[in-house]
């Protein structure tokens, strides 16, 4: 199975940060174990507003797909439209970035070292 490492997660995530998109959450690297204890991360983002935690990573099944999953909450949450339009382009970056994760997935070619 393909993994990807902090260090690599790490660099992928400046260099995305450092293409300008504008985004008022909290994005980061956290450690995640994998397989036969892989030093692997996993990409996760805090939206303030609403509070949303949201992580990004590849599929199980096919890792060099990246998939973005949205935590389940305790309670529904009502939005007035300018706040739904602030959180939707918070999610068109988070769609930028997972697109990005993707392509660098992809190009990437060599031994991931941790």
């Amino acid at each position: 199975m393909s993994f990807r490492s902090m260090r690599t997660l790490e660099s992928w995530l400046d260099e995305f940060l450092a293409l300008g998109y504008a985004f008022d959450g909290d994005v980061r690297v956290v450690p995640q174990d994998g397989a036969e204890d892989a030093n692997t991360g996993l990409v996760v983002v805090q939206i303030a507003d609403p509070p949303t935690v949201i992580s990004i990573q590849p599929e199980p099944q096919n890792p060099m797909r990246w998939m973005v999953t949205l935590e389940p909450r305790e309670s529904a949450v009502t939005l007035p439209a300018p706040q739904v339009l602030n959180f939707a382009a918070e999610l068109s970056v988070l769609a930028a970035l997972c697109a990005f994760l993707q392509a660098k997935s992809l190009q990437f070619d060599g031994f991931d070292h941790p």
